[in-house]
């Protein structure tokens, strides 16, 4: 017999794989699930039923359209109501009182004794009105019989059959039974439709209204999105600005506010409505709440704008409809129409929309211009765009300068007398001496016989602040500098010569700017423009800088326009453009033209012309006369200082002149026997001598140059 032995101790020595024993490991089963009682499958089925979005959708709607009928009831009894009472009356009146405005109150309190008048006279009516209409029913009928009996007698005379008297009346009583049966068989169904088409009027109205809680209004309106302004919805916004006044004044009002609203108008993509503040109420506090105003609204703040009318406390809110303003507006006619012509004296150029959906055009005549705002905003579009109508008149010139040098401008050559491109110091200098040259071509205009027509001539510089930041300073003895805002920057006083004078003379400077600063838009430059327009700005500053206090106040505020995303949006203050009454600027949404059918407009206006050879660059080797320069700044008057005559030279051509001293001036005189003198105890130069002198040196036909 065997004995098996049991092993105490752990080998130490693990076992081989051969002889190592097999372990089994024994997992019991899990014990079964215990049954979910039914009370709670049943909670659980019945709670999804009741979430899911199909029972919530069906919910609501059952509770939207059956409030739709029941509110719409109470709109129309109300309705009723003020028609029949003087309920509305007395409600304006009290908003009257409680805006301060006694004058109107009075007014609605002559209209509520009208209305009560009236009514008396009706109802003193109504005493006489059954025996009234009584006698007219037997005037009627034996009026009616007698037609009836009258035609009848006709008929027998003409078919001479005595029957005939009595069939129109026999007709008559026919046509009256034939009524009384139709009524007889519409009358059961019309009175078991009627109140269902009554429920389907006040279902109607009630949806006009939206008169439902916002939780059961559809998705589209509870969020806001499209929904429609209503006076309701104005004044809540109103009253939930946040001025206490204003809040007040509403609360106290005996019609919640809605006399503070003139009525609502629909306005391009968007709705206009005037709102009169109460008295306390100032019109700023009103305008430094836009975005809470907007939210209010629900829409975004750049889908509200806030102007001031001519009418005393009174603001002009226009609401955008949601996402309207971030739709295209169309193509240019400029591009759509291939016969389109421009008359710089009397046109207008098609620029854009505003937002009312109207034609935004503006007049080019004798104005200055001035376009401003952040870079990539579409700046260069804009300002090319007026440039390209206005080329479609053949009379019109241009001098054109673009110192960012990206080729915005090439469509031009070939058409333009001066196109200059390119960003450095050299451009600039190039740049400053053309419109140099456009002043020397005003003084000349200037002083051209009285009624003289001169051709427009368009100086236009783009990315304008690259001149004035120039660093550059003249050579030689004329150490003036190109760029800076002083009186010896050579191309900020070239344009203010043209912003004080080039009007009359119909020689204008256009200018468009980036990012505006003192620094690289000098007061004088900016104020001196007659339209100025701005693009997407990033301050209220830079907003003034570009448009000026008066048109900030008044509510322009392109530092509201979404950078980016409002590409191609103007602020425009100016007269050459239709702006609402009482509104110091207007806000224009531009036409896009690519760079290809700008090529096509201006193939167009090259067309027109017998050809132009534009220049590059300014040739600085010409030759200048001293003697006819010194007769062309002295001008008309009699005789003119020295010390003036070397001021007015070194402006008409600092190269030549910058560096002369009383030395040189008294050579050239002396040498053509014009020599100065003195007057008073100055020096001067005599304008009789010099005029004699050239015509001396002319009739001798000689010729000096230097």
């Amino acid at each position: 017999m065997s004995e098996n032995v049991v092993h105490l101790h752990k080998p130490t020595d693990p076992p081989t794989p051969d002889t190592a024993p097999t372990v089994l490991t024994v997992v019991p089963d899990a014990p079964p699930a215990r049954p979910v009682p039914l009370w709670v499958r049943s909670g659980r089925a019945v709670k999804s039923a009741a979430t899911h979005e199909s029972t919530r959708a069906t919910v609501r709607a059952a509770a939207r359209h059956g409030l739709y009928t029941f509110n719409g009831g109470r709109i129309v009894a109300r309705r009723a109501w003020d028609g029949r009472t003087g309920s509305r009356y007395e409600r304006m009146i009290r908003a009257a009182e409680a805006a301060g405005n006694l004058e109107a109150a009075e007014e609605w309190e002559e209209r509520l004794q009208r209305f009560r008048a009236a009514r008396h006279h009706r109802r003193m009516d109504l005493l006489h009105s059954p025996v009234d209409a009584a006698k007219g029913v037997a005037v009627g009928a034996g009026m009616s019989i007698g037609v009836l009996v009258a035609l009848g007698v006709v008929m027998a005379i003409n078919t001479g059959h005595v029957g005939d008297v009595i069939t129109p009346l026999s007709a008559t009583v026919d046509f009256i039974a034939l009524l009384i049966r139709i009524v007889q068989v519409v009358w059961g169904p019309a009175l078991s439709i009627g109140p269902f088409l009554a429920l389907l009027a006040l279902w109607s109205v009630g949806r006009k209204q939206h008169a439902a809680p916002n939780w059961a209004l559809p998705a589209n309106v509870r969020s806001g999105e499209g929904e429609p302004i209503t006076p309701s919805i104005v004044v809540k916004a109103l009253r939930d600005l946040g001025v206490p006044a204003l809040a007040r004044a509403i609360k106290e009002m005996g019609d919640a506010g809605a006399s503070m609203l003139g009525p609502i108008r629909i306005a391009g993509c968007g709705v206009e409505v005037d709102v009169t503040l109460p008295s306390g109420v100032a019109t700023n506090e009103v305008q430094a709440k836009r975005r809470k105003l907007a939210e209010n609204l629900t829409r975004h703040e750049h889908e509200v704008f806030i102007t001031i009318p001519q009418a005393a406390r009174t603001v002009r809110l226009w609401v955008a409809d949601s996402g309207a303003l971030d739709e295209p507006i169309g193509p240019s006619p400029l591009v759509t129409d291939d016969t389109m012509t421009a008359d710089y004296t009397k046109g207008k150029a098609p620029w854009g929309q505003d937002l009312r959906g109207d034609a935004a055009a503006l007049s080019l005549y004798q104005r200055h211009l001035l376009i401003t705002g952040l870079s990539n905003q579409g700046k260069t579009v804009a300002l090319r765009s007026l440039a390209l109508w206005l080329s479609l008149d053949k009379s019109v010139q241009f001098l054109m300068g673009d110192l960012k040098g990206a080729g915005d401008w090439n469509m031009f050559d070939g058409l333009a007398t001066t196109l200059i491109q390119g960003p450095t110091d050299e451009h600039v200098i190039q740049v400053t001496e053309m419109v140099e040259g456009a002043v020397t071509e005003m003084n000349r205009r200037l002083q051209a016989p009285p009624g003289t027509v001169f051709p427009p001539l368009i100086v236009l510089v783009d990315e304008a602040q690259v001149a004035f930041m120039c660093p550059a300073k003249g050579t030689g003895k004329d150490k003036r500098p190109y760029g800076g805002a002083k009186a010896d920057s050579r191309y900020f006083m070239a344009v203010r010569k043209i912003h004080n004078q080039g009007r009359a003379v119909n020689v204008l400077m256009w200018q468009g700017t980036q990012d505006p600063t003192n620094e690289n838009l000098p007061k004088l430059v900016r104020e001196g423009a007659h339209t100025r327009a701005s693009l997407a700005l990033g301050t209220e500053s830079q907003a003034r800088m570009a448009l000026g206090d008066k048109a900030v106040d008044g509510g322009a505020a392109p530092n509201l326009l979404r950078p980016g995303l409002d590409r191609g949006t103007l602020v425009v203050a100016s007269d050459g453009i239709s702006i609402p009454a009482g509104q110091s600027s207007i806000t224009v949404r531009t036409h896009y033209i690519d760079d290809d059918a700008a090529k096509a407009i201006t193939d167009r206006a090259k067309a027109l012309r017998d050809g132009v050879t534009t220049l590059h660059a300014i040739d600085r080797s010409v030759e200048h006369d001293p003697l006819a320069d010194i007769a062309a700044v002295v001008g008309d008057a009699p005789r003119v200082r020295t010390k003036d005559v070397l001021a007015r030279l070194a402006a008409r051509n600092g190269d030549a002149y910058g560096g002369w001293s009383f030395l040189d001036l008294k050579r050239v005189l002396d040498e053509a026997d014009a020599g100065p003198y003195k007057s008073d105890g100055v020096m001067v130069v005599s304008r009789d001598r010099v005029a004699r002198a050239l015509a001396n040196r002319d009739g001798d036909g000689s010729a000096s140059a230097e």
